[in-house]
């Protein structure tokens, strides 16, 4: 007896070509997201950011696992979203970046093993190898900081906060820190002593970290 169900017919060759074709147009994403996706120029800021985030599938676990998620105007997942879409503009213009406090929480949770935390720090240099103005206090104060360290070895906070206020360059910047300062200074927790400049055994580390970064 013949079954009232029909087997269907395997498509050809060239019916089965045609149909992959079709679909790859339709599962591709439009030219438009595609430019979007695709390194600006050879001197894209983001683009080894954008490497190291390629594989993003926006799962969110990096947001869930970040403690200090509920101080930043954008999350992590948003921001990943933002590198590979290349808007600079609002990545530089965020501060969730600076935020970071290197926990690694969201690299060891990430599924697809991003090193997020690494892509974070990477932002961190770009805004500061550029100058941003959006960041150049928090780029004034670290340089400032690690100035210091170089110097001495240590912090030397009047130092320390007289390179700060002479890099920004604005002379009423010191007026807001004076009570603060003269506080510290009733606790003996300033020193007004004029710092030695005999050499210390970090310079020699800060000069390999140059060399390997191919820095002058």
């Amino acid at each position: 007896m013949r079954s009232r169900y029909l087997k269907p017919s395997m498509p050809s060759l060239k019916e089965q070509s045609n149909f992959d074709s079709d679909r790859g147009r339709k599962m591709n994403p439009s030219p438009q997201i595609e430019n979007e996706y695709e390194t600006s120029s050879p001197h894209d800021l983001l683009a080894p950011v954008k490497e190291m985030v390629q594989a993003c599938i926006q799962c969110g676990t990096c947001t869930g696992s970040c403690p200090n998620a509920f101080a930043m105007d954008i999350t992590p997942r948003m921001l990943w979203r933002m590198v590979l879409f290349g808007q600079k503009d609002e990545i530089f213009q965020s501060r969730t970046f600076t935020l970071c406090s290197a926990c690694y929480y969201c690299t060891l949770r990430c599924p697809r093993g991003l090193s997020l935390t690494e892509a974070m720090g990477k932002l961190k240099q770009i805004a500061s190898k550029e100058d941003l103005k959006t960041h150049k206090k928090s780029i004034r104060f670290y340089k400032s900081f690690l100035n210091s360290v170089r110097r001495h070895g240590r912090v030397h906070e009047m130092e320390f906060m007289t390179l700060y206020f002479l890099s920004m360059k604005n002379p009423f910047a010191p007026l807001k820190f004076t009570p603060l300062g003269m506080k510290l200074m009733g606790k003996r927790k300033l020193s007004i002593e004029i710092p030695s400049r005999e050499p210390n055994s970090l310079e020699s580390i800060f000069r390999k970290v140059e060399e390997m970064e191919g820095r002058p």
